[in-house]
């Protein structure tokens, strides 16, 4: 029999977050952003539930190519555009949309020998300061694209530094501004925007952790009212019980000691399935409708539960650890993490089953 452990993908969740997200944006047109092979989810098995949606984004050309050779005909976009000049002519080839935010990759695009012109997405720095061209430079910069053949069309493109919460307003005009005189397309709105700054969406949208079910606050309840859903659960089972008196510990480090005594659950889930090894004493996981708190440190491959308060917790049950009764935001605030880690760091030797 194989370890008791699952993850459990929840691909019609896909659809249905999609459709909340088109509900907030309006006629803004949507990329989803499918990076990291669809945030640790299968970007071969999630995109057919997402394609209602305008177009894809991710980083890999790879990826770009596996969902052009099963069927994706719509527009897809390298948000981090091309790493050498050879990526063109892929890029030419399967009619990619590509980001641009270098010097070195305008005079690659002048010399390229393309069969036809391609879509860019030129990314302006407004503050985020990772990747773009400085505000002095955008007149400039939108000319030179303007000028060259081989470029079919140009949409601004920039990446708020703090639009994951209301507080976030002022900063998210003063970015918009540094751009908004250059009227052309654009692109700015990620997962935050979408929902709390409608003013930015715009022409596109890029939604990312939304589609996934997560807050791109990292908490869950700013986007309880919203209704999206969990898309992946974690799932192992409890693999033995026992019970401990006052003055215990358990677990490396002796970390927690018992002060009274309690009935104890092993669960066969550990940082080397992905779960936080971070996460503290008191994170909760969900056992036959029941919250019970993790007990002392993670284990490479277990972890141990109080299961005092939950009668019916025996070997064989059930437990999650993430998903669509514990929010993988709660799991992640706790270990001080955020809920994309959690998701995008899911182990190889976990088994997927994958729910239609």
């Amino acid at each position: 029999m194989p370890r008791p452990i699952c993850a459990k993908i929840h691909l019609p969740n896909f659809t249905h977050n999609l459709s909340v997200i088109r509900q907030q944006v309006g006629t803004a047109k949507i990329w989803s952003v499918v990076k990291a092979n669809a945030y640790g989810h299968n970007l071969a098995k999630v995109w057919p539930f997402l394609a209602a949606t305008d177009g894809f984004a991710l980083l890999e050309l790879s990826e770009a190519i596996q969902l052009r050779q099963a069927g994706w005909q719509g527009p897809i976009l390298l948000l981090e555009g091309f790493f050498h000049s050879s990526d063109l002519a892929v890029i030419d080839q399967y009619y990619l949309t590509t980001a641009i935010h270098s010097e070195w990759q305008l005079d690659a695009l002048k010399q390229a020998d393309l069969r036809h012109p391609i879509s860019i997405y030129v990314k302006l720095n407004s503050g985020m300061n990772r990747l773009g061209f400085s505000p002095t430079d955008y007149p400039k910069i939108i000319s030179r694209l303007q000028s060259l053949d081989n470029i079919a069309s140009v949409t601004l493109m920039s990446h708020f530094a703090n639009s994951d919460n209301s507080q976030g307003i002022e900063y998210a005009h003063r970015q918009i501004e540094a751009f908004s005189a250059l009227k052309l397309a654009t692109c700015v709105a990620n997962s935050g925007a979408i929902l709390w700054h409608p003013n930015t969406h715009y022409d596109w949208v890029r939604s990312g952790i939304l589609l996934y079910g997560g807050s791109p606050s990292g908490c869950w309840l700013d986007i309880a009212c919203y209704q999206v859903k969990a898309t992946m659960t974690l799932c192992a089972e409890i693999i033995a019980v026992h019970h401990i008196v006052a003055g215990e510990s358990i677990g490396y480090g002796s970390r927690f000691t018992a002060t009274q005594p309690k009935r104890i659950a092993t669960v066969a889930c550990g940082y080397a399935d992905g779960y936080p090894r971070h996460a503290p004493t008191g994170t909760p996981v969900w056992v036959d409708g029941v919250r019970c708190p993790i007990l002392g440190a993670i284990s490479m491959d277990m972890l141990t539960i109080d299961i005092t308060d939950c009668p019916t917790a025996k070997e064989g049950t059930s437990v999650e650890l993430w998903g669509q009764n514990l929010p993988i935001d709660d799991i992640a605030q706790r270990a001080g993490t955020v809920g994309y880690e959690l998701m995008c760091g899911l182990a190889q030797r976990v088994p997927i089953d994958y729910e239609t």
